[in-house]
């Protein structure tokens, strides 16, 4: 019995041990999946860099970058820390216009967003809404549009990512 017992113990460490190595070599941030429509996806580079790269990446793609926001620094100005993260306000009429005529309150969510961030382990991390998900958000999962604004998005986020 004691045996046994022993043999338990030992087998439940071993797979705790092996479960925490699993999760520590994920390709996904802590609690990134379990944010509804994000997709996220990791960057070699600095969270500036990659914000950067982003961002002329769209332009070169005929895209508008409205804005960067660079949560970081605002934090700062109030002194107070925060890693690394940056967002990418972007978007093209030719793209998010079809969206809004399927559902009009998918506007809340464009133009589009990218969030480039830097977790406690250092790990740079790009991430973007879905455009199925704001679809399917505001009643459109049917909407025709949404295919290429997706095929876009991922585009761009692929190009940003090998430019590295």
């Amino acid at each position: 019995m004691r045996f046994t017992r022993r043999w338990l113990t030992v087998a439940g460490i071993a797979m705790g041990c092996l479960t925490s190595i699993a999760n520590a070599q994920t390709t996904e941030p802590s609690g990134a999946s379990e944010v509804p429509g994000l997709i996220v996806a990791p960057s070699d580079a600095s969270v500036h860099d990659t914000a950067t790269r982003f961002a002329d990446q769209a332009r070169t793609r005929g895209m508008t970058v409205f804005a960067r926001v660079d949560h970081r620094q605002a934090a700062m100005s109030r002194s107070m820390a925060l890693l690394p993260n940056e967002v990418v306000i972007f978007g093209d009429p030719k793209s998010g216009t079809p969206l809004m005529q399927c559902a009009p309150t998918a506007g809340i969510d464009l133009p589009m967003k990218a969030l480039v961030w830097q977790d406690n382990a250092g790990q740079t991390w790009l991430g973007y809404n879905d455009p199925a998900w704001i679809a399917e958000r505001h009643g459109a999962g049917d909407c025709d549009s949404v295919e290429a604004l997706q095929r876009a998005v991922q585009e761009l986020v692929d190009a940003t990512l090998t430019e590295e």
